[in-house]
């Protein structure tokens, strides 16, 4: 039976909710870290669908085909008893850049009903990244307050800190980074050909995001303005300034290239180390201040210029 959701490298994780859920004492929020693009999400679907009564093998149970009923609710999106908050589009069609208060508000009162199928009410939010102070102070109503047979699962990818508020009433479990084996399969059953950049750092998801044309114009231009440092050409410099600012994924191509690089010559020169976090902050500071692509990937630029040449 071939799973609907396949999962790699979180074996150990889903012992752990299992024997919980197990257990008829399961905390009734769960928040489910680790970098992005490891497969938090699927992790978290997977475990709802789970709770709500989809079966894979004995060996496997949360391995759940796509026949199975309660599965193919899940993946259509039509289980009445699971609700899956992401950002919403724009009136231009682009992603918000956050996710809102009245969403926190409708999915809040999604919990104020008893389950229609008898068996548990299910959240899934995806990322607390994603939410401003306001939106996270409203979640605070179900995690305080949680009604009878309700489970939330909140992926946090660690790029804000988490209100005490909120940690403090949930149930951490982290998700690591998958081995070099762990990475070929799964991107293997994607479908993905292409090459696993250093930088992906054991996450699969992020190398699937990461395959449009936009992000390996950026992943190689900075990869030949990096060869020639610590005195690149203004060609190369142009280059990777217009590909890394083609949009915001390709900006985060052209980031990560520049932190792995810093990150690995700062085994050699401790200094570099501060280079790094300066760097780091710089490209956090960007997306914070929903900066243009173009404009963040020349400040980023500027600021690798000048490590390259301390170092």
């Amino acid at each position: 039976m071939t799973a609907a959701l396949p999962l790699f490298g979180h074996a150990e994780a889903e012992r752990v909710f299992g024997e919980a859920a197990g257990s008829g004492r399961m905390h009734h929020a769960w928040l489910i870290e680790g970098p992005s693009g490891i497969g938090k999400a699927r992790f978290a679907l997977r475990a709802a669908a789970w709770l709500l009564g989809a079966r894979g093998p004995k060996a496997a149970p949360f391995d759940a085909a796509a026949a199975d009923p309660v599965m193919s609710r899940v993946l259509s999106g039509g289980h009445p008893d699971l609700r899956l908050l992401t950002r919403e589009m724009n009136d231009k069609g682009k992603l918000k850049q956050d996710i809102s208060v009245d969403q926190i508000r409708s999915f809040n009162e999604f919990f104020s009903f008893k389950p229609a199928m008898g068996g548990w009410r299910i959240g899934i939010v995806d990322a607390l990244d994603e939410m401003n102070r306001a939106s996270a102070n409203a979640i605070l109503k179900t995690l305080e307050e949680p009604p009878p047979a309700a489970a939330l699962f909140l992926i946090n990818h660690g790029t804000r800190p988490v209100l005490p508020t909120i940690r403090s009433r949930c149930r951490s479990l982290r998700l690591s980074p998958l081995s070099a084996t762990e990475m070929e399969a799964a991107l293997k059953l994607a479908g993905h050909e292409g090459d696993i950049p250093e930088s992906s750092g054991g996450r699969p998801g992020l190398v699937i995001e990461r395959a449009t044309e936009s992000c390996q114009l950026a992943r190689n231009a900075a990869r030949a303005l990096l060869k020639s440092m610590p005195r690149p050409n203004d060609a190369l410099v142009t280059r990777a300034i217009q590909t890394g600012g083609a949009d915001l994924a390709a900006f985060e191509a052209l980031r990560d290239e520049a932190l792995n690089w810093i990150a690995m010559r700062a085994e050699e020169v401790p200094g570099m180390a501060r280079d790094w976090l300066g760097l780091a902050r710089l490209a956090s500071d960007t997306e914070e201040l929903n900066m243009d692509p173009e404009q963040a990937a020349a400040k980023l630029v500027s600021a690798l210029y000048a490590a390259a040449a301390r170092g």
